[in-house]
């Protein structure tokens, strides 16, 4: 048995987890879903899975508290590694800060979740994202006995990034999803040994033919993703103005939602594009691809936020591609080793709306750049970030699956 670990189980955001423990278990491994809260907004098709889902944070935080110092003693020496861990990492973050404090909570909830691996017979926990589920799943080893993997991805390790280097100690393996995350880690002190590049594998379903690409009078334009800075939605709406002068005219679908919408709507109205820009909200995840397929060019304009949060490479970047439908982003993270510039899509500089319309004007211009761009940027999904590679890579990681298995799980 294997435990799945996630922030949110499940939920819009986490579409990629709950479609990576589907493959898992598609390749006849059986899988407990664990997630840290219950979701506030869970996917409505997930049904299934929410019920199957145990949650960590479940019931009053006084309660939580309770149970861990009640329980904990029971782990004997696994609870007193654990303690000593936590020690010494409230004694590296400082024990005046109130994120010290949070990991003393996160060692209690990890108590709960150490017997919900013990109750079933786990004998191997995958984290995804390397904030605060893997806090609490590295006590949550330690108590049990039982070995964990993590899956860093962008904010977890970019703007949230705390003891990163003790938890790939204390992993079997810390994986990330690009060479650029991987280089990042090795800069700040996590062993080159304890990283490995597993990408974040679609299995969206391959388009079965192949557009037609044309010059048109009108072209449509699509972005998906959370209305947040880091999403770069209003430079493309910037970069859309700017192009209203060509001889072809733009139609821009914006799908999702999030804090910045009515921002994003004023923009557009203050930029005299409101019939030009249209905000589709939230779209199902079973929806995306004939929504892609509608599509002339998909466009994510990524820029690093205030905070310095930016995007890691964007599944949704993956599922453009993996539709023919041509791609354009930013110079940004890891998205270079997805979107190749001028080998399957083109990249602007982030924050620069000016060389982003260029680009779209590049590629809007030349059916034969979208017809080479869209084939190749199919084959490169295909060969290196579909779902049933990276699942082979995955699980040649967890230790019991590969040429280590039975050996070692008490480490």
């Amino acid at each position: 048995m294997i435990a799945y670990l996630a922030p949110e189980l499940p939920a819009l955001s986490m579409t990629f987890v709950y479609e990576e423990l589907y493959g898992v278990e598609m390749r006849g491994l059986s899988v407990i879903p664990i997630s840290v809260h219950r979701p506030s907004q869970p996917v409505r098709e997930q049904e299934a899975l929410a019920v199957r889902t145990l949650i960590v944070y479940e019931g009053s935080k006084l309660g939580m508290l309770a149970q861990g110092l009640a329980l904990a003693p029971l782990f004997g020496r696994g609870a007193w590694k654990a303690l000593r861990w936590l020690v010494s990492d409230m004694s590296e973050q400082g024990l005046l800060r109130l994120q010290s404090w949070k990991l003393a909570f996160q060692f209690l909830a990890a108590v709960r979740l150490a017997r919900l691996l013990k109750q079933h017979c786990c004998v191997h926990l995958h984290v995804h994202f390397a904030h605060v589920p893997t806090q609490i799943a590295m006590y949550a080893s330690a108590m049990s006995g039982i070995p964990f993997t993590v899956m860093a991805h962008a904010n977890d390790i970019f703007e949230r990034g705390m003891l990163l280097p003790r938890k790939a100690e204390r992993a079997l393996r810390m994986l990330t999803i690009s060479e650029y995350n991987r280089s990042y880690l090795e800069r700040i002190g996590v062993a080159a040994e304890k990283l490995a590049v597993v990408r974040c594998g679609v299995n969206f379903a391959m388009r079965p033919t192949a557009p037609v690409f044309e010059h048109r009078e009108r072209y449509r334009i699509g972005t998906l993703g959370r209305m947040v800075e880091k999403k770069g939605m209003d430079v493309l709406i910037r970069a859309v103005a700017e192009l209203r002068d060509r001889p072809y005219r733009i139609e821009l679908s914006i799908a999702g939602d999030g804090p910045l919408r009515s921002e994003l709507e004023s923009l557009a109205r203050s930029l005299d594009l409101a019939d030009a820009v249209h905000f589709e909200g939230s779209i199902a995840h079973s929806q995306v691809t004939d929504w892609m397929r509608g599509l002339d060019a998909f466009v994510l304009a990524c820029q690093k936020d205030a905070h310095g949060d930016m995007d890691g490479i964007p599944v949704v970047l993956m599922e453009a591609m993996s539709q023919s439908v041509p791609v354009i982003s930013t110079w940004l993270s890891g998205i270079p080793e997805l979107v190749v510039h001028e080998a399957t899509g083109l990249l602007a500089d982030p924050g620069d709306h000016l060389d982003l319309a260029a680009q779209i004007d590049r590629l809007l211009g030349s059916v034969e750049l979208r017809s080479r761009l869209a084939g190749q940027a199919m084959e490169h999904v295909r060969l290196e970030f579909s779902q049933d590679i990276n699942l082979a890579r995955l699980l040649g990681h967890f230790r019991f699956f590969g040429s280590g298995a039975g050996q070692g799980l008490s480490n």
